[in-house]
């Protein structure tokens, strides 16, 4: 087990590499040839009471931020754009024949990117006319979509909300002009407010807006003044990540360029601070911290289903070039290369390419990691679910969060305190099985 130090060096610096963990087992560990894996996992029936959830990567920006690990693309046209589309209703056509499916409809449904808002209102509706006539959304709780401040339009919006979406996520990031641009950032300063009013104006159920603690140049000063006008916004939810430098990133690169080992942003006890402040900053104006990342104005009516109900083991569904799945306890990803992918599609075959069945453990620990993102655990979940005693199976990683003060309570939750929240990526890693200890997680 990797030992964690009770008292990380307060000038952590922040080095190149994948941080926060969205997944488990590590992507490492998803292979092509276990492929097949995925494909058996699709021809059986769901367990009774599984929901399930869409998510469709639209992989298309104005422009590429400079700190972006995902699969985007800034050069396609309005047709490549369309013959994309295409193809992913294809996927869904063939993904909805198959036995997983199991008459179920989505409980749930996210759009991410890249920049779900860079389509277009005529691609939208376009877009969404056609997944609801293949898996109908009359049984959705929750429709999530993804914004790029600067792409928002009135019209766009209205388009947006009769799509169905009940929640909109703003990536602000950032409010300080210099630091948007210095970033790669797309948008301005003043974009944001105007797409946030129009926003409010059409009556979303709930508007989300993001932060990110640690970017390039930025400052104390500018912190504080980020957080003082998120308040200001009033949004339903605010999602704050830690800056993290994965190795596919603009940053990473000029890094290799100059040979530096350290990364040109905030270290890591500052960043914890960072979020810190402005998680106490929203305290003192009502808001509720319901993960390591997410503070709401009302939870008892701002939901994250999408978040929950992948962390308590639901079935996903992903569409598009290098998304993620998770079927019938099984990983995959499709094509991580746009012309592989439309390839695959338009020869009549499923775009998988590499999967990963976990064990029954590896899923225990999956579940574990993830929900200890929220601050807590339920032993009695875990006790009905997999037959096990989470206090007895991982007695020495409580333990050691007790000893680092990080552990406040296992009776009848297992609670963290702020401190041990504020750095959960960091600590997850000690629950991961020996053969998944010190991986390279991407």
């Amino acid at each position: 087990m990797t030992v964690v130090e009770a008292n990380p060096a307060q000038k952590e610096a922040t080095e190149a590499g994948n941080y926060f963990v969205s997944n488990y087992p590590p992507f490492s560990f998803w292979r092509p040839e276990f492929r097949k894996d995925a494909l058996d996992a699709l021809q059986q029936e769901p367990e009774p009471n599984r929901p399930l959830g869409l998510y469709l990567h639209i992989p298309f920006c104005r422009k590429r931020c400079h700190f972006c690990y995902f699969k985007v693309y800034t050069d396609k046209n309005s047709d490549e754009i369309k013959s994309y589309l295409d193809a992913v209703i294809l996927e869904l056509e063939r993904y909805a024949k198959l036995p997983f499916i199991g008459n179920r409809k989505p409980k749930f449904v996210y759009f991410g990117g890249g920049t779900p808002s860079y389509l277009s209102s005529k691609q939208l509706q376009t877009l969404g006319d056609a997944m609801k006539a293949i898996l109908p959304w009359d049984e959705v709780e929750e429709v999530t979509f993804e914004c790029e401040p600067g792409t928002l339009t009135e019209a766009k919006l209205k388009a947006i909300r009769e799509m169905g979406v009940t929640r909109l996520s703003l990536g602000v990031e950032n409010f300080d002009k210099h630091i948007l641009e210095i970033n790669g950032r797309a948008h301005r300063a003043k974009e944001i407010g105007r797409a946030y009013e129009a926003a409010r104006n059409l009556g979303f159920p709930q508007i989300n807006i993001d932060l990110i603690s640690g970017m390039l140049e930025e400052t104390d000063e500018n912190w504080n003044d980020c957080i003082q006008k998120a308040i200001a916004m009033e949004p339903d939810s605010i999602t704050i990540y830690q800056m993290e430098i994965p190795f596919n990133t603009t940053i990473y690169k000029r890094m290799q360029e100059t040979g530096q080992l350290t990364a040109p942003v905030a270290d890591w006890q500052t960043k914890r601070d960072w979020v810190k402040r402005a998680f106490a900053a929203f305290e003192q104006v009502g808001y509720h911290i319901s993960s390591a990342y997410t503070a709401v104005k009302d939870s008892t009516n701002t939901q994250f289903m999408y978040r929950d109900a992948l962390w308590h083991g639901a079935d996903l569904l992903s569409l598009g070039v290098s998304s993620f799945s998770h079927i019938n306890h099984t990983h995959f990803q499709n094509q991580h290369n746009l012309p592989a992918y439309l390839d695959q599609i338009h020869a009549g075959e499923l775009p998988i390419y590499r999967a990963l069945k976990p064990s029954q453990s590896a899923l225990l620990v999956r579940e574990l990691v993830l929900q200890l993102k929220l601050g807590h655990l339920d032993p009695a979940y875990f006790q009905k679910k997999f037959d096990v005693d989470i206090r007895d199976v991982f007695q020495e990683q409580f333990d050691m969060l007790r000893e680092l003060g990080f552990l406040v309570s296992d009776e009848p939750l297992i609670l963290l305190n702020r401190d041990g929240l504020l750095q959960i990526d960091r600590l997850l890693h000690q629950f991961f099985l020996p053969e998944h200890q010190n991986a390279r997680y991407a």
